[in-house]
């Protein structure tokens, strides 16, 4: 079976990342930092042996996830329709987490690195490649936005990731700004929340409108009264 340049990336960006951590285990501490508050501060460790692994792991679990869904989704929903598009979404966020990674292996090592606005930046860029692509997608169980009234329907399922992608990565610059500035986690959460929850509800009216058109006046709205 022929292995897409895509798949070829994301591979080796997981093999990569596993290298990274076996090479620089020994001048890493006991302890190694996973996670940051959003004043950027060090709230959570995981020790050795797993500690330098935790990242790569979940690359290769995303990987691998990814890998499966074109040959496990139904045919009428299937991710194939779209698959150069998913497999550079695939890329990209195997990306991100071999950057997250890096981070994390600094830090680790006792670089001074700036998570608070770092990560924020690095997310932003993740918001706004995912907003260009959610356009092409078709509809599928996996990624997009799923709701029913998007699945019931081509058109709505269309015009609400059109929409979607807009949002998407108008909340991508906002989270990159705010983390060039040191905006803080709040202007992070309102952006994504308003991009994730626009569209569900954008979705429902505008599949209640066209379907309010298809169906009509209602009967007798147009008969006169007989006496």
């Amino acid at each position: 079976m022929r292995i897409s340049r895509a798949n070829m990336l994301s591979l080796g960006l997981v093999i990569v990342s596993f290298a990274l951590a076996f090479v620089l285990y020994d001048r890493l501490p006991e302890s190694i930092p996973t996670h940051w508050n959003a004043e950027g501060v060090v709230d959570g460790h995981v020790p050795k042996p797993w500690g330098p692994f935790v990242v790569p792991l979940v690359m290769a679990a995303v990987y691998g996830i990814l890998v499966a869904v074109p040959r496990i989704s139904p045919r009428d929903f299937s991710v194939a329709r779209f698959l150069g598009v998913f497999e550079g979404i695939q890329t990209v966020l195997v990306a991100f987490l071999f950057l997250l990674n890096a981070l994390v292996l600094l830090v680790g090592m006792g670089v001074p690195v700036p998570m608070a606005r770092v990560v924020p930046m690095f997310t932003g860029l993740l918001l706004v490649v995912l907003g260009n692509y959610m356009g092409k997608f078709t509809k599928n169980f996996f990624c997009g936005i799923r709701t029913p009234w998007t699945l019931a329907s081509d058109e709505v399922w269309l015009r609400t990731h059109r929409l979607g992608g807009r949002l998407f990565v108008l909340a991508g610059v906002v989270v990159f700004v705010s983390g060039l500035l040191g905006g803080g986690s709040a202007p992070l959460l309102t952006a994504v929340t308003l991009a994730a929850v626009t569209p569900v509800v954008y979705s429902y009216v505008l599949y209640r409108r066209l379907e309010g058109g298809k169906r009509g006046p209602k009967d007798g709205a147009g008969s006169h009264r007989v006496v």
